[in-house]
């Protein structure tokens, strides 16, 4: 009869252990790799409100500008009619012609005012709700990235001690993690406590 050799129960355990510590190390490379696409949306959904805040402020600040050029010819417009009426009836008529088409000057640059603002308070209000939306975006990925590096910080923990448990639970945050990130890309949730 062939001697059939039994392998020590240490060498198994060894060879267990390896075999372990491979595939949460290749699980581990897994969480980065994920741990960098959510950081970069975070990175993403932070410069895009910034820039629309920004954005936004530059259109208000035109619109402003606006209102007041409005507000000006209105004034003007005004003083001129007013200036009309005290006087109208002691002016020349070539005069009062020419006060007249002033006056409908100045309305009309009222007007051009008025509608130019219109579009501007538009695109700002445009603006401002691009930044609301990444400003919602953005603590999903910040949870996210936060789960997933106790994920990987998990996993090492699992490697060292090879702990199963341990290695779930590293699991589990990376779960959490990714449908978090995942949230954060397409927001289709709204979390109460995250935004």
């Amino acid at each position: 009869m062939p001697e059939v050799e039994i392998p020590n129960r240490d060498e198994l355990e060894e060879l267990k252990g390896k075999t372990f510590t491979r595939r949460v190390a290749l699980v581990t490379a897994v969480y980065a790799v994920f741990l960098a696409i959510t950081s970069l949306g975070g990175s993403n959904a932070m410069k895009e409100m910034l820039l629309a805040q920004q954005q936004s402020s530059d259109q208000w600040s035109f619109y402003q500008a606006k209102v007041v050029r409005e507000h000006l010819y209105r004034t003007q417009k005004i003083k001129l009619e007013m200036e009309l009426m005290e006087r109208g009836t002691s002016l020349k008529a070539e005069v009062k012609k020419g006060f007249q088409d002033l006056i409908q000057k100045m309305g009309e640059e009222e007007g051009r005012y008025n509608r130019e603002k219109i579009g501007i308070e538009n695109e700002a209000k445009s603006l401002e709700k691009v930044r609301d939306l990444n400003r919602d975006k953005d603590p999903y990925f910040d949870y996210a990235e936060v789960l997933l590096q106790i994920s990987i910080i998990l996993a090492s923990i699992a490697i060292l001690s090879t702990s199963g448990t341990i290695f779930v639970f590293s699991l589990i945050s990376s779960l959490l993690s990714c449908f978090l990130s995942f949230n954060g890309f397409f927001l289709i949730f709204r979390i109460p406590f995250l935004g």
